[in-house]
């Protein structure tokens, strides 16, 4: 008898997140790989009790040998969100990574179980058209260069509708949507991609969104909460103490309804073409203005603009999966040093569709600390000194004035 090749028999780990790619590429590995598969769903938020079961019975019954749940979800906060909202990081100034930037994390999760489970092939269910098969491959390959990594979806050029057709024809179940939409979603919100995506005119239809269906047609009644962050952590909400983790999902389920943080980003993939995404990051929206508001109160000109400088970046490697590179840890200790002043308290309004923030408070103040009042009275300088800085400020476009009228005499 022939010997089987080594690791023949070892499982193919597949990166499961119950959606139509992932729930097609566990009978098509068994099927055409002649090798069993285990599932594993890194939750990363968005992933409650009855979701988990439904995520488990939907892979068993697709024909996966085992499968498994890891929460990760503070370890995303505390390696990737908090860097984010330090930098009060926005792509095109409008999308703040809802979905994405946690793949660094599950791909460390996934590499750290094939080795428990002593597998050197590990799955995903990307297409070649988006940024996810990017964000992967190169956190897989920088944490554990030797893995083989399968995408069946990918590199066999699977259609949507083909997939739901492959499923149907054995009797296995279709995820819900089926091949409309493609749903992720995450702690910090949750994208939706469809046919009203694949161009850059029109929005999605009201029942194609997840968290804020109904927002305007139903609007809620104006609401107010207090936030309160700890060096730049978002540490209470209403007075109550909360993890951040805790702080983002109850803040999501106040925010969602009034349909706040929804938007279509427009911008550039990895890839090198233009795509566009609908989104909804109720959490993030308020927090991202909140702690901006009360960085400006604490912080001051020049260390906003050099942040600014450092966030733009930051988010761009986060984007692209490359959040390995070591050069992330030297941003992130700029901005972990930028937040040190920042802890205070910040009111926001809910209205339909907007989160207006009231007013922020701090003990380190810079608006407190001076003496003068904008506008109304000087401080800490004399009409005088007034006078005489106006007079000094001016003299750089004295100069160029007076030099351009000698070239004319």
């Amino acid at each position: 008898m022939a010997k089987k090749p080594a690791g023949a028999d070892a499982p193919i780990l597949l990166a499961f997140s119950g959606g139509l790619d992932t729930s097609f590429c566990v009978p098509w590995l068994i099927e055409t790989c002649r090798r069993p598969v285990v599932t594993v769903t890194v939750d990363t938020g968005g992933i409650d009790a009855a979701a988990a079961a439904r995520l488990a019975e939907r892979a068993r019954t697709l024909g996966a040998r085992e499968h498994h749940l890891i929460d990760a979800r503070q370890d995303y906060f505390e390696r990737v969100l908090r860097w984010l909202l330090a930098g009060n990081v926005r792509r095109g100034a409008l999308y703040p990574l809802c979905v994405g930037a946690e793949r660094s994390i599950q791909a460390q999760t996934v590499a750290t179980l094939a080795n428990q489970l002593r597998t050197r092939t590990v799955a995903h269910g990307c297409t070649a058209a988006g940024n996810d098969q990017v964000r992967f491959e190169v956190a897989l390959r920088t944490l554990a260069p030797g893995l083989e990594i399968l995408a069946p979806v990918r590199d066999e050029a699977f259609k949507r509708p083909e997939q739901v057709a492959w499923l149907e024809q054995r009797k296995l179940p279709v995820p819900p949507h089926g091949a409309a939409y493609s749903i992720n979603r995450g702690l910090w919100g949750v994208t939706i991609g469809g046919r009203e995506t694949l161009t850059s005119t029109g929005s999605l239809a009201e029942d194609a969104w997840v968290l804020s269906k109904d927002a305007f047609t139903r609007p809620q009644p104006p609401r107010r909460l207090e936030l309160r962050f700890a060096a730049g952590i978002p540490v209470a909400l209403d007075g109550e103490p909360l993890g951040p983790v805790a702080l983002i999902e109850r803040l999501e389920e106040i925010a969602a309804p009034y349909g706040i943080g929804r938007g279509i980003h427009l911008g550039d993939t990895i890839i090198g073409t233009k795509g566009r995404v609908a989104f909804e990051a109720p959490a993030a929206s308020v927090l991202l203005d909140a702690h901006r508001e009360l960085e400006k109160l604490v912080l001051t000109g020049r260390q906003q603009r050099i942040k600014d400088l450092v966030a733009g970046p930051y988010g761009d490697l986060v984007h692209e999966g490359q959040n390995l590179d070591p050069v992330c840890r030297d941003i992130e200790a700029l901005l972990a040093a930028s937040q040190a002043r920042v802890t205070g308290t910040v009111t926001v309004l809910l209205r339909p569709g907007t989160a207006f923030v009231e007013g922020v408070d701090s003990a380190h103040s810079l608006m407190k600390a001076s003496k003068g009042v904008y506008g109304e009275a000087a401080g800490e300088w004399t009409a005088a000194d007034a006078r005489g800085y106006s007079r000094m400020l001016a003299l750089p476009g004295v100069f160029w004035t007076r030099a351009g009228r000698e070239r004319r005499s």
